[in-house]
This record gives structure tokens, sequence and C-alpha cells, in this order.
């Protein structure tokens, strides 16, 4: 699980409390229930009405997968694509059936069967970059919910704090009145405001960056089965799709690739 989201999310609610204590205001004065009611169940209202009551649903386990996803690992997959590159050159495609059976990834898993299966290549490339761009329309109506929901919380906090104003002005004549009824007008505008920028577009923007990742990993995937079908060099496979690494994630491959030497020495030895 990657702690950035929630660090992030955590450091920016607490640097807004933070620096309202430090112009003196009271936490107490910010609890009037009108305008978070306001907030909370018009953003949900119109953005239920946006994408539908299945997509609302979501937001409870979209809100969850922002939290707790993780991106993909790309070194680990490249090394399980360079050992079935092995052992087709070895021992042919249809070597790969067992193996297929025991990929926890299913869309490596599909791949790896269309090829056993004897599939044209042309073929299976459609078949899984349809499978890719399916999965990134999914992915884009997920994160688009809480894009609605961004465009819609600052907009509806104005109307709280016209309608707050509207009830200012019928009480002109009780001014005592006037100042906390104004302050409370404008909370609205603060709320939505602050639920579109620090929750909302935060994490609509995580779960795209989640769907690009996994994109391009099993974009990666694609090229190395296409690669062992077309029964390339497992060092050759190896070398193209390392150009999917970052820099950083070429040293984690290299790293592996020296452990799984220095076991399998360590073996020979025994």
């Amino acid at each position: 699980m990657d702690p950035g989201t929630i660090i992030g999310l955590g450091l920016a609610l607490v640097a807004t409390v933070l620096s309202m204590l430090m112009e003196g205001g009271n936490p107490a004065a910010f609890l009037h229930p009108a305008p978070i009611v306001l907030i909370v169940g018009g953003t949900l209202g119109v953005t239920m009405a946006s994408v539908g009551l299945h997509g609302t649903l979501a937001i409870p386990k979209l809100y969850i997968k922002a939290m707790t996803g993780t991106t993909p690992d790309r070194p680990e997959g490249i090394r399980t694509l360079v050992r079935m590159a092995e052992h087709a050159r070895r021992e042919g495609l249809l070597a790969l059936e067992d193996e297929a059976a025991h990929i926890t990834d299913p869309f490596l898993s599909k791949g790896v069967r269309l090829v056993v299966d004897g599939t044209d290549p042309e073929l299976v490339k459609d078949i899984l970059d349809l499978d890719i761009e399916a999965m990134a329309g999914r992915h884009h109506a997920a994160a688009t919910v809480f894009t609605h929901a961004a465009g819609f919380a600052p907009t509806i906090g104005i109307i709280g704090t016209v309608m707050g104003l509207v009830h200012v002005l019928e009480n002109l004549d009780n001014p005592a009145t006037l100042g906390p009824a104004i302050a409370a007008a404008f909370l609205a505008t603060l709320f939505g405001v602050a639920s579109a920028n620090l929750i909302y577009l935060p994490v609509a923007n995580k779960l795209k960056e989640l769907s690009t990742q996994e994109a391009d990993a099993r974009t990666m995937m694609t090229e190395g089965i296409l690669s062992i079908q077309a029964g390339d060099n497992p060092r050759i496979v190896e070398e193209k799709l390392k150009t999917f690494l970052t820099p950083k994630e070429r040293e984690t491959f290299a790293e592996g690739g020296a452990e799984e030497a220095g076991a399998a020495t360590e073996k020979l030895a025994a």
C-alpha cells in the first residue's frame, strides 16, 4: 500500500486547521450543521443524478481503492515473462499451459492461454488491447464520480451562502445576529471549496494514476506475450520490456536478478 494518499490528505487537512488556529479561529465556530448537511447531501444528490445509483453505491469501495491501491510490480512481471520465454524456448509454447493455470494475474493468464491455443498473433494483440481499453474506460468512469463531485461542491456552497445571506437580509432589524449569521452563510462556500480540493479531486487524481499505471503494466505484458509467441530470445524479451521501467524500477530489477543469480549459485554449490 502506498501511504502517500492518506498522508497527503491528512497533511492538507491538518494544515487547514492549523492555519485557522494561527489566525485565532475557533473550531467550534465551524460546526454548523446546516451548511454541512447542504454540502454533503446536495453534492451526493447531484452526483447520484449524474452517475446513477450504481456508480454512487461504489463510492465507499473507490475511497478504499484510492487509499490502499498499489501500483503493479513491473520488475517482477518482467521476471515472470522472461522465465516463460526461457521455458517456451526450451520446450515449446505448449509447455506454458500448466504455467498459465498458476498465474495469479488474470490478464497475463488470458494472454498466455491465447498463445498456447495457437491464436493468431494479430488477434492476440487485438484481444489484449481491447481488454486494456475496456479497463481504462471502467476506471475513467470510477474517477468521474469524484470529478463530478468536485465540480458540484463549490457551486452548491455558493447556493448555501446565497441562501444564508437572504436569511441575513430578512433580519436586518436585529443587528446583534448579523455577524454570526453572515459567518454561517459563508461556511457553505468554505465547505464546498474545501471538500472539492481536499477530498474529491485528490481521490479522483489518485484513481486516474492507478489506472494509468495498470494500463502501462498490461501494455508491457502484451509486448512480452507477443515476443514469447514470436519465439524471441529471452534476453531480447528482457531488454525490450525493461524500456517500460523507470530508472528506480530498473535498479530494483537488477537487484532482483542478482539475488536470483546468487540463489542459483548456492543451489549448484550445494
